[in-house]
């Protein structure tokens, strides 16, 4: 009997499972979306779910039990693969991702299934994203253009 049983354990021992979930959750907060099989996308929001509501609060508190949930890395710059960007992924989620979902109660990610299988054993990959991240990524890149354009 599965009786109170939650969670799936993707094969891994609880160690593994967490750290995965960790690497997975920081790079959703570094890029914005992430893609990974079904499985660990649907495990990967219920992982991610409370620390976004965590952050919300912008506490001392809550900033301390995100970088114990999350062990804080810093984020490699894109342009040059050597540096590393002073900020870390947990300065990016208190001041870039909060803040945009003050309004919001929950559901702050979506899964997307794709039309992709994994090719060793046909595991169906998904992507995970963060919902309105991708609105203002667009929004912020389109108003520079408009700008040059004057």
């Amino acid at each position: 009997m599965r009786h109170r049983v939650v969670g799936r354990r993707l094969s891994r021992t609880a160690a593994h499972r967490k750290a995965m979930l960790r690497n997975l959750a920081q790079s959703l907060f570094e890029h914005g979306q992430v893609e990974t099989t079904l499985p660990k996308a649907k495990e990967l929001v219920r992982f991610i779910e409370p620390i976004i509501t965590l952050a919300k609060k912008n506490t001392l508190a809550a900033r301390r039990l995100v970088i114990s949930r999350l062990r804080d890395r810093l984020m490699a710059d894109p342009k040059d693969t050597d540096m590393l960007l002073d900020d870390s992924v947990v300065q990016k989620l208190f001041k870039d991702i909060a803040p945009v979902y003050a309004d919001r109660h929950g559901g702050y990610t979506r899964i997307i299934k794709t039309a992709k299988w994994r090719i060793g054993d046909a595991g169906d990959i998904a992507v995970v994203q963060l919902v309105d991240i991708a609105k203002t990524k667009t929004r912020s890149s389109a108003r520079p253009t408009a700008a040059a354009a004057t």
